[in-house]
């Protein structure tokens, strides 16, 4: 289990290695409506590389899901998901959030995503209308918004089978 959980450790600070540089590009070259375009095609691609890649599922959730085809936590993703909500409102550095265990015949594992300043732009309280607008265009059954700083946006959720 150790090294499962190595490798999940691994594969997920991978995923956000190569999505955030790409997203704070997007949004240096064609603002906030660029980066939404990065986030709705490049992180779908970037986890199912990662998937095809490694062997694991991986793939992002959340309970205010974004894209209602990928981002909504199964019944295991949701409980860990409020747990994650519950350890941080009992002070635990969201940074340090994440579980990992054994799981109906595969290694299960989660770890926070703690929303940063760069989420703020489409994901906080007081969005620009050009966001509000793309945002409908790409994600018609949006519940991302209204974060602040600090929140869990979601989690990364990795599987394997064993």
């Amino acid at each position: 289990v150790d090294s499962l959980e190595k490798q999940a450790i691994a594969l997920a600070n991978e995923f956000v290695g190569l999505l955030k540089p790409q997203l704070k590009q997007a949004l240096a070259e064609g603002g906030p409506a660029n980066a939404i375009g990065v986030c709705a095609d490049i992180a779908p691609g970037i986890a199912d590389s990662l998937s095809d890649q490694s062997g694991w599922t991986v793939k992002r959730v959340s309970l205010k899901s974004r894209d209602a085809s990928r981002a909504v936590p199964d019944n295991w993703e949701q409980t860990v998901l409020l747990e994650f909500d519950r350890r941080r409102a009992a002070g635990e550095n969201p940074a340090d959030i994440r579980l990992g265990e054994v799981v109906g015949g595969q290694y299960r594992y989660m770890q926070a995503q703690v929303v940063e300043p760069v989420c703020l732009v489409c994901h906080g309280q007081d969005l620009a209308q050009e966001v509000t607008q793309t945002l409908q265009e790409y994600y018609p059954d949006d519940w991302a918004t209204g974060y602040s700083l600090g929140d869990l946006r979601g989690a990364i959720s990795l599987s394997k089978n064993l």
